[in-house]
């Protein structure tokens, strides 16, 4: 069993969110990741797929998930989605509101995006 204490957590921050890590592999041993997702009103991630589920969890604020061949799924405080491994997807923020999620998925999932190589985002590293 291993403890992470609040002061222990860490922060990553992209240009498109910050990404606070509450467990993964090289952060408690973990072999899951556990972090939580703030966006800016109307900014969003860059298109991708995982190679590992996902699942994320709506706390605050609302946003779209674009889903590769058009589907969007709109998210609001308290609904949870489950991301399958190789859904190409991208996260849009609400343009008045911004979102917060709490997600978890495989610690060392490979972050997939077109033209580059795979990457172990550091926030589930």
């Amino acid at each position: 069993m291993s403890v992470v204490r609040s002061g222990e957590v860490r922060r990553t921050e992209t240009p498109n969110a910050v990404m606070t890590t509450f467990a993964s592999p090289t952060l408690g041993g973990a072999g899951h990741a556990l972090w939580q997702v703030e966006m800016a009103p109307g900014t969003s991630g860059p298109e991708h797929a995982m190679d590992a589920e996902q699942i994320w969890r709506a706390v605050a604020g609302a946003a779209t998930v674009r889903v590769a061949g058009g589907e969007d799924v709109p998210l609001a405080p308290g609904d949870t989605v489950v991301l399958p491994a190789g859904v190409v997807r991208r996260v849009v923020a609400d343009p008045a509101t911004g979102f917060t999620a709490v997600v978890t998925g495989a610690g060392g999932a490979h972050a997939l995006v077109a033209g580059a190589d795979p990457v172990v985002p550091a926030w589930i590293a």
